[in-house]
């Protein structure tokens, strides 16, 4: 039964190619994937700016165009994780908690566009700041504790991790 609504919706509609978190909703939110692509932007950046300081060759030009590519696809990524979790999760109940939480994300689409705009080492460690803040505050409207630390592997800068224990 569900099939053939699916396919009589696909035929009327022609749908191409269809993506979500869930939308069930299933309620599995975690700012995680949003700091790792914001210290991934920041690896990218450090790794572009030491191809910089080098003769290129063609391969070393290429390795620049792939680590480009990459960082953009990180600052995306950063962008739609954090659009993810604004849209789906934060409802009017966090929104009173925290009213800035607005101001907050639009600054995070700004430091990521700027991320995937230069190379500026700077850029990336705003966004992955904003992006912390956002970790921290989404763990707060889940009343769970946080607590700062050097991620173990490059750039080794400070990341907010919910404390599970």
């Amino acid at each position: 039964m569900i099939h053939s609504l699916l396919t009589k919706l696909d035929t009327y509609f022609n749908f191409s190619n269809v993506e979500a978190h869930c939308d069930i909703p299933c309620k599995i939110y975690d700012p995680m994937k949003a700091q790792l692509a914001a210290l991934s932007v920041i690896r990218f950046l450090d790794l572009i700016e030491e191809l910089n300081q080098q003769e290129t060759s063609l391969a070393q030009q290429a390795q620049l165009i792939r680590l480009i590519n990459e960082k953009e696809q990180h600052a995306e990524q950063v962008k739609h994780e954090v659009r993810v979790i604004w849209g789906d999760y934060f409802k009017q109940a966090q929104i009173a908690q925290f009213p800035d939480i607005h101001t907050t994300v639009h600054n995070i689409m700004l430091s990521a566009s700027a991320c995937k705009q230069h190379t500026s080492r700077q850029n990336g460690e705003t966004l992955l700041q904003q992006v912390n803040d956002f970790a921290a505050t989404f763990w707060q409207t889940k009343q769970v504790n946080t607590y700062i630390a050097t991620c173990p592997y490059p750039p080794s800068e400070k990341v907010v991790y919910p404390d599970l224990k």
